[in-house]
């Protein structure tokens, strides 16, 4: 079934969103003219078998072996120490099925199996990755900051028969093991022993090289992520190996816009999908470069010195990132060799987009996308035919863009007054938090709709101060944002109410969390 996706959208003043979005523009695609041209040569035809190890990796192996593709690094790993990897098409085939060995001789694990691996971004993350879709085993990714609580709901839920994990969260597993009946293998990638547990870096010394890669339908399942909503349990969300292996190919060249000569760096957390999307497929079936740096903790300088020190061409990492890098960007940085960036996971504020175009001539380009088709009853009741509905709000421009306001379940609905025959206005926190986050006072804001006896709901921000301004005047600085945000936006959109906190409420992945927010201010009436 072809599957259209379907905004809310509602014809809402041009200042809305225009005002946020001055000059924008596009740069040259490599690989299409237009819009047009997307929709006229884009066709994957899904075969009934489908492996990406074999069928992709080993494909550009072979090119590179025959000589028609040059012997370049197909992945470029770097840490803070000075260390660096850098592994061709065929050295990633060599090393991959020596760990694929592993998993099927000395884990014992056979196709379908379940594997939950929690590793940082270090070289083994990603030759697991082709072993399991060599192996035919469900690839399941964490986070390093998982706690033991969700380590053990992780284990419970997904019957997980191996686990790979570091130093680290070792110590944690075995606490949890006990309860976890499924649980057979233990690997650990470390320089030393540690009992109960196979050490994956020694295994793989001893492993052979020579492994077939197993057949796999196109729907076998590949990967589950356990998502991270806002609200109840992380619930499964399965892909296939046709969903990533060749659905993400339209990602990498119509999105990155990659070819096999560009270096591509996505800095996402290893545990979340994103990683699998620009650090894994996108880029390897374009059979361009994957560059990692390892970093334990973002470090905004030492990002700006790998983009101006290292050839990469395509850059990606979330908005918030992108906000700290314009922060701390000076004009000794030269990216020579940067010429595309892009971010997804949550709006980007414009302000901070016209920052970067200001500093670096380059225009950061943002992905939308949704997980939520992880439960069949739910899903199936957004469908309107062959229309999904993604909850979310927008509006059509007079040039026929659409522009993204908000999920609907975070729009704001205020009146001028009571008054059923006058306008009520739909304000979407995005451009509230926008506006707010171009004010010098502002580290961070969330904006949720608040109740109210006059206008039925009215906008409310939560909003932390950066320090300098923290002993000023709390309502001379509220008063300061209500009237910046009235200036830079609709009038009608300022916040009337304002509290100022140390903290907001986020997910794992960073997400703010206004359902709780909301609840908190509707928990008063």
């Amino acid at each position: 079934m072809n599957i259209l996706l379907r905004i809310q959208c509602s014809r809402i003043p041009k200042v809305s969103m225009r005002s946020f979005h001055k000059d924008y523009g596009v740069s040259t695609p490599q690989n299409f003219s237009d819009y047009e041209s997307i929709k006229r040569d884009c066709k994957i035809e899904v075969p009934e078998y489908f492996n990406f190890a074999k069928d992709v990796m080993d494909h550009w192996a072979k090119m590179e072996k025959i000589g028609k593709r040059p012997i370049n690094p197909a992945f470029w790993w770097v840490n803070d120490n000075g260390e660096e990897v850098r592994w061709n098409f065929q050295e990633l085939g060599s090393l991959s099925k020596k760990l694929a060995n592993v998993l099927t001789e000395s884990c014992g694990l056979k196709k379908g199996d379940r594997v939950i691996v929690i590793l940082p971004a270090i070289p083994e993350w990603w030759l697991i990755n082709v072993a399991c879709l060599r192996t035919g085993t469900v690839l399941i990714p964490g986070t390093i900051q998982l706690t033991e609580n969700d380590l053990l709901y992780r284990l419970q839920t997904s019957t997980a028969k191996c686990i790979i994990t570091n130093d680290t969260l070792a110590i944690t597993v075995d606490a949890i093991a006990h309860k976890c009946k499924n649980l057979k293998s233990k690997l650990i990638v470390s320089e030393k022993p540690k009992e109960g547990w196979g050490n994956l870096r020694e295994l793989m010394k001893h492993a052979s090289d020579d492994h077939s890669c197993v057949k796999t339908r196109h729907n076998d399942t590949m990967t589950i992520y356990f998502t991270s909503g806002t609200t109840g349990s992380p619930k499964m969300t399965e892909h296939t190996h046709s969903s990533y292996g060749l659905g993400l190919s339209i990602n990498g060249r119509y999105w990155l816009d990659l070819t096999p000569s560009d270096i591509m760096w996505n800095t996402s957390d290893t545990g979340w999908a994103k990683s699998a999307w620009s650090s894994v497929f996108s880029p390897w079936s374009l059979g361009a470069c994957v560059f990692a740096h390892y970093m334990p903790r973002f470090e905004p300088t030492s990002i700006l010195k790998t983009l101006s020190r290292f050839p990469i061409t395509v850059f990606c990492t979330a908005p918030t990132a992108y906000r700290m890098l314009v922060l701390n960007y000076k004009s000794s940085y030269k990216f020579k060799s940067l010429k595309h960036c892009v971010t997804a996971g949550e709006p980007i504020n414009p302000e901070v987009s016209e920052q970067w175009k200001k500093k670096t001539g380059l225009d950061i380009y943002e992905g939308y996308g949704q997980t939520e088709t992880d439960e069949p009853v739910r899903t199936s009741s957004v469908f309107r035919g062959d229309f999904y509905m993604t909850g979310d709000r927008g509006y059509m421009d007079e040039d026929g863009y659409i522009w993204f306001i908000g999920r609907s379940d975070d729009i704001i609905l205020s009146s001028g007054i009571s008054n059923a025959l006058l306008p009520r206005y739909r304000i979407g926190p995005f451009e509230v938090e926008s506006a707010l986050a171009e004010h010098p006072a502002v580290l961070e804001s969330a904006v949720v709709s608040s109740p109210d006896q006059i206008r039925g709901e009215v906008v409310k921000a939560f909003v932390i101060l950066k320090a300098e301004y923290k002993s000023h005047d709390p309502e001379k600085i509220k008063n300061a944002l209500q009237e910046h945000v009235k200036k830079t936006t609709a009038p009608y959109k300022y916040p009337r109410k304002v509290e100022f906190v140390h903290e907001l409420p986020k997910t794992i992945s960073g997400k703010i969390k206004r359902n709780e927010l909301r609840k908190k201010e509707w928990g008063k009436v």
